[in-house]
Order: structure tokens, then sequence, then C-alpha cells
């Protein structure tokens, strides 16, 4: 296949170098350093101590490039509007338009079996120019469930994980989603074909949700978060209102704030996301992981008041840093 890949950075960078391992005719829309250090050395794998030099090639437009058979987004969620513009002539008719980002999407009420189908949400896509330039109908959906990192521009280590949960945005299953799943499983990650993403989308950022901006308020790592009893419960405080929610919109989580807990505590001292990017000076994904579920709640009529406290707080934080 022909695959671009739109965020070369650690997620990104990882299963386009995986992909092109595989052999399939991989390229990189990048900018800046990543930009020049993929033209001159293509992107660098680092897995298991052993470092790969692997044949991607990078432009700095879109008009470089034909239209692919696979097309990943994996930027941040603040640069997804000008990706999607950037991108729009990129997608074909046969175009599969991969997602993988945190927190909730723009696509995420395309089901019309549930609650809320066809809602927009005003902080994810506020002007419909990211639905305009990507329609729902070109994407299935991919929630991440590996841990990478950049080395240095084009330099990608994979620490864990090979894990892609992939879906229809629509629900089901379809003979794209089959045949996606086979080219992922080919080039050595662990798959999964999901009939409900949005179920998946939700499991994930029902934790990504706390741990990333109290990290980000914090400076500390989860560990610490969890070992301080009082963040510990406004952390579950805020799980709590996003498990209201979720049951409102057909989408119940069957597991206690605790037991999820538990499960990030077996990650150790981990340093989230967001943290990493507060320290390298970059935006923040607070829309996509907390004013969504803010959003979402008050289209539900379910109040949050610790999830806007946290919001509100990580908000002034970011703005004060010019990272929001």
């Amino acid at each position: 296949m022909k695959v671009c890949i739109v965020g070369a950075g650690a997620i990104g960078g990882w299963m386009g170098a995986r992909l092109a391992l595989a052999g399939h005719e991989v390229s990189a829309l990048a900018r800046g350093a990543t930009l020049a250090a993929i033209q001159k050395n293509g992107l660098q794998l680092i897995e298991g101590g052993v470092t790969t030099s692997v044949p991607v090639k990078a432009f700095a437009a879109a008009a470089e490039l034909d239209a692919p058979d696979l097309l990943i987004i994996a930027v941040k969620a603040p640069g997804l509007r000008d990706a999607a513009l950037s991108v729009a002539s990129l997608i074909g008719a046969n175009t599969v338009v991969l997602t993988a980002m945190n927190g909730v999407p723009w696509w995420f009420f395309n089901r019309l079996d549930r609650p809320l189908a066809g809602a927009l949400l005003r902080s994810i896509d506020p002007t419909c120019d990211i639905t305009v330039a990507i329609p729902p109908a070109c994407v299935i959906g991919c929630v991440v469930h590996a841990a990478c990192s950049v080395d240095a521009p084009g330099v990608i280590r994979h620490k864990m994980g090979q894990r892609l949960i992939i879906g229809e945005p629509g629900g089901g299953m379809s003979a794209r989603l089959k045949a996606l799943h086979e080219t992922l499983v080919a080039a050595g990650f662990e798959p999964e074909s999901s009939t409900d993403i949005q179920r998946d989308v939700w499991f994930k950022l029902w934790g990504n949700m706390t741990m990333n901006p109290v990290s980000a308020l914090t400076g500390a790592t989860t560990d610490k978060i969890l070992d301080d009893e009082l963040t510990r419960e406004f952390c579950s405080a805020v799980m709590r209102e996003a498990q209201a929610i979720g049951n409102k919109i057909g989408i119940p989580i069957g597991q206690t704030p605790e037991a999820r807990h538990e499960v990030t505590r077996k990650l150790g001292a981990m340093k989230t996301s967001m943290l990493q990017d507060v320290e390298a000076n970059k935006g923040l994904e607070l829309d996509a992981l907390v004013a969504s579920v803010r959003e979402i709640g008050q289209k539900v009529g379910i109040a949050t008041p610790f999830t806007d406290a946290l919001l509100g707080l990580t908000r002034l934080m970011a703005r004060g840093r010019g990272l929001y």
C-alpha cells in the first residue's frame, strides 16, 4: 500500500516505520527538524536496544504527494485542525483515514443507534472544518495501547505494547476494516477489530482524562498522584462524573475508579504525555481529554463540578505558559 503519516512523532513514527519495514511505501508529512531528519536519514526505529534505519520519505506539503491508500493521522489534538486542512487533498475515493489520537474525536457521535447521534462538539471542531476536511465516512478509528517516545527528530523509541484497537465509527465490521486488520498483523502489531470503537475510546479516556491534567498541574508521576489520598479521590470523583455521562450516551463502564487506579499503578512511576508536553512547552490536549467530556455532560444534563474544576485549573496553568 501507499501510506502517508501525518504526525511523525512517537506513535505516528512507530506505526510508519513498522509499515515501511513490512514492505509498504511510506511517506510522512513533516516540518522543521523532523522533516530535515527524515529527508536525510529516513526514520530511525529503536526497539529492544536495536536501531533500525527505515526507508521513509518526508515531504513538507500534501501537494507533493498522490492520494495514499492509508492516511494515518497521529498529531496531537491542538494541531488537528491545521493538519486536517492540509491533508484534505490527499483523501481519494478509496483512502482510509486511520486516526491514532487520544481523547474524544470529531467522529465520536457518528453512530446512529446511540443518544446524541450526529451531534457535533464545539470543543473539538467548533467550525466544522475538521469534519468537512476529513469526513467520518473515510475514517477508521484507532485506540493505541503502546508506549513510544521521540529520542530526537526522526528517531523513535518503542518501549512497550503493540496493541491497536481499530473500528468503524458507524459500528459493525466492514471489508476495509478486515483488510486493515490483516495489514497491521503482517506489520507486527497486535490489532483488535472492534464493533464499537466509541466504547474503546471512552474507556481509555476514562483514565487519561485525570492522570494527564493532574500530572501536568503538579509535575507528579502517576504513582505519586495515586499515593496521595486526596488527589486520588479527586481523580475518582472526575471519573464518576464521566461514568455517569457514559451511562447517558450508551457507553457504560463496568469498572470502579479504584479498580482502574490499580491498573495504572502497575505502570509504575509513569510520566504522562501531557506532563511531557508541559516540559517540552507544547500545546496541551485539554479540549479532547477534558473539555469534550464537560460538553457532552452539558448535552445530556449531567453536572460535572469536579471535571469543571480540573479543566479550569489546568487551562489557567496552560494559558499562563502559552500552552493553550
